[in-house]
């Protein structure tokens, strides 16, 4: 049986000296040496992925890897921030070698897709969980936050809503079929990188769907002071979603499922045209959904009680 520096030697270093770009001294030490591009400013996050908490115990391997990476990703795309390093920390209750393997070729490709060297991290034992902190660069003075919407301004949306919980639903009714497009969205999300550097010029505020969009909206219109008029009907659904869940589910799901990673942002009338266009050429939507008003709170939505995902009430309130 491996021990957990065979492991991290055999599986969790970087793959080949390419991947290794700015990093001085990585894997094999107490810490990693990092260089930062010079006139940039370091964005970072951390987020944990726990079993049956965040992902189904017996979730494919590979999958696992690629999601506990990709929502630490989503916080650095919210940002519009280039990803350029990662730690990950890997608790496992048994040295399954094939799992590990399976794990680290999900995690590396998606560093891969993502131009992100894994510098460090540990492995430990226990109940099964995933840490990963993410390093990544923004411009000095380019970085979205959630405090810059102004009333009269567009509230838009990447990409589609309601995948996550939609695929959700589909894995706890048995569901395995790696091609459901519901399933994909739920198990292997995609960060919006690319969607948050192009951004970052145009749009005023941003947060990173990953609780709902109701509760991350409301999270946006905290920091900024402001309220937002949503109009429901205007919110793009995931492919399948209303055929899965029926219609009332679908916008259910939509507005407070979570796990769906697209980016929420505010930006000027005159911006959205531009920002739709520099996205259509990554073949990503933008899709305008609601105004910011000076009136706190969300309007324009009568269901009551999908607040999002509370960790320590153990369900959506």
């Amino acid at each position: 049986m491996y021990s957990e520096f065979e492991l991290i030697a055999r599986y969790l270093a970087p793959t080949s000296a390419a991947d290794a770009a700015g990093v001085e001294l990585g894997v094999g030490d107490d810490c990693a040496l990092l260089v930062p591009t010079p006139g940039m400013r370091l964005a970072m996050s951390v987020d944990t992925s726990v079993a049956d908490v965040h992902f189904p115990a017996d979730a494919p391997a590979a999958a696992v890897g690629h999601r506990a990476l990709a929502v630490s990703l989503s916080d650095l795309a919210a940002m519009g921030a280039s990803a350029r390093w990662c730690l990950m920390s890997l608790t496992l209750p048994t040295a399954d070698e094939a799992w590990v393997a399976d794990f680290a070729a999900g995690f590396h490709a998606l560093c891969k897709a993502s131009g992100v060297t894994l510098a460090g991290g540990d492995v430990t034992r226990g109940e099964l969980a995933v840490g990963v902190t993410v390093i990544g660069e923004v411009p000095e003075g380019q970085a979205l936050t959630r405090r810059g919407a102004r009333p009269g301004e567009v509230v838009a949306v990447t990409g589609a809503l309601g995948g996550g919980a939609g695929g959700l639903a589909r894995w706890q009714a048995g569901r395995r079929d790696r091609d459901d497009p519901l399933l994909r969205r739920y198990l292997t999300p995609e960060p919006r990188l690319a969607a948050g550097m192009a951004l970052r010029e145009l749009a005023s505020a941003a947060i990173d769907v990953s609780d709902g969009l109701l509760a991350d909206l409301g999270h946006l219109c905290a920091a900024s002071g402001v309220g937002v008029a949503l109009s429901p009907e205007a919110l793009p659904l995931a492919e399948g979603l209303a055929a899965a869940l029926g219609d009332s589910g679908a916008r259910r799901a939509a507005l407070s499922g979570g796990d769906d990673y697209e980016l929420l942002v505010t930006l000027p009338a005159e911006c959205l045209a531009p920002a739709c266009e520099r996205l259509a050429a990554d073949g990503l939507a933008l899709t305008a959904i609601g105004r910011v008003t000076d009136t706190p709170g969300i309007t324009g939505v009568a269901e009551k009680g999908v607040a999002g995902w509370q960790h320590f009430s153990g369900d959506a309130s």
